[in-house]
């Protein structure tokens, strides 16, 4: 039953020791407040970092083209490795392991694209029909380049939905032709990049073959793309020294150049920042339950120091007839309240800081930090349930003393 004499008791109390209130309330406010936001701190740290494996597979090998830096089998060091469409096809028949693989060639010439009297530049890609699945493209109207499109060196292009609004405005697109570099192309698909970035927004894809043939690039290529299906990151370390040798030995290089290819493996990088991010979330809540024991310690220390001043209040009470229990519930209802509006304007405030970071701080490696709420909340219980406790056991032998030894307190 509310006992309203009690809670004004209550209030007139703390009241009267504002500095105490105020001490316990802020141990308890911080620690929920500082859990909350290194928790989604990390949590933001992570989803940035995610976010940029996820503009790729994560289980992908890239090669690029590199210059030997070491002498090999009679020829000097500086050589450029050139990797061509044969390098594609050789690797395509002997290499097992590979889920997809595409070639790359960017086109680097400004690349002025028009149709009817609308203009723009944007960056153009020819690639391999896998590059959809490497580079996690999805596909809004139509479809992507195709082995046809390969085979037969089609004049056929892929554009991101940004290139479609600068171009063709709110005209349909599909099936229409666009001018690239003074050639006509026929738009067969419009994508959008699951990264989002600008960046991977600006761009046009066509079939490799068809870029080759049309503007002078002969069979070269710039890079290449391999996925490895579910494969770990041991296996996929075994198929990228695979990849390697089998390079080495058409280009004649020696297998231990670094310099000669380059070779980035992100189911290598994925697993490494997992790893990363096991030991960051171990830290935060080191961290975390770090803060919240320090506010237990607070709690517990500031409550023992009102059991004790209080017990003369506590003999007297004794003496007017008022039981152990009663006297024991009135100052855990003080306790319990006063951690509990402290953990909840810790836990206010936490939340409000993140939402704000969230609007204000949106880069490549840092996104929409946030915090499990049901932590937070249960830390603030835990706060609440220990300062209870805290009060409770001095306040218990306290009660338990004979009125007339607790008058004599000093």
């Amino acid at each position: 039953m509310f006992d309203l004499d009690k809670w004004q008791e209550i209030f007139a109390t703390i009241e009267k020791n504002k500095l105490r209130t105020f001490l316990t309330g802020f141990s308890v406010a911080w620690g929920i407040f500082m859990l909350i936001v290194l928790q989604g701190a990390g949590v933001g740290l992570q989803k940035g970092v995610e976010s940029e494996f996820r503009s790729s597979a994560t289980n992908t090998i890239w090669i690029w083209n590199g210059q030997t830096s070491k002498a090999f089998a009679g020829m000097k060091p500086g050589r450029r490795i050139q990797m061509t469409n044969d390098d594609h096809d050789y690797l395509k028949q002997t290499v097992g392991e590979i889920d997809n693989l595409s070639s790359r060639f960017e086109l680097y010439r400004g690349n002025t694209v028009s149709y009817n009297n609308e203009f723009g530049s944007f960056n153009v890609r020819s690639v391999h029909p896998g590059y959809a699945i490497i580079e996690k493209l999805t596909i809004n109207e139509g479809r992507f380049v195709n082995d046809i499109d390969v085979n037969e060196y089609r004049k056929s292009v892929v554009i991101s939905t940004k290139v479609r609004d600068a171009l063709f405005k709110k005209e349909p697109a599909l099936d229409k032709y666009i001018k690239i570099s003074g050639v006509m192309f026929k738009v067969v698909g419009i994508f959008t990049d699951d990264d989002g970035r600008d960046e991977n927004m600006q761009v046009i894809y066509m079939p490799i073959s068809t870029a080759q043939r049309v503007f002078g690039e002969g069979r070269n290529i710039q890079s290449l793309a391999v996925t490895v299906g579910d494969a770990t990151a041991e296996e996929s370390k075994v198929v990228q020294d695979e990849l390697k040798q089998k390079l080495a030995s058409r280009h004649h290089y020696d297998p231990t150049d670094e310099r000669a290819m380059f070779f980035w493996n992100s189911v290598e990088e994925f697993q490494r920042f997992k790893r990363l991010f096991a030991s960051i979330s171990l830290f935060i809540w080191i961290v975390g339950i770090g803060t919240i024991i320090a506010g237990v310690v607070g709690v517990s220390n500031i409550m023992m120091i009102v059991v004790k001043d209080r017990t003369k209040e506590i003999g007297i009470r004794k003496a007017l007839g008022a039981t152990p229990a009663s006297i024991i519930s009135l100052i855990l209802q003080e306790a319990i309240l006063i951690t509990g509006f402290a953990g909840y304007i810790g836990l206010v405030l936490g939340v409000g800081l993140l939402e704000l970071i969230s609007k204000q701080i949106d880069t490549a490696f840092f996104k929409q930090p946030e915090v499990d709420i049901r932590i937070a909340v249960g830390a603030t219980l835990l706060l609440i349930i220990a300062g209870a406790l805290a009060g409770f056991f001095p306040a218990r032998r306290a009660a338990a003393i004979k009125p007339i030894d607790a008058l004599r307190d000093e």
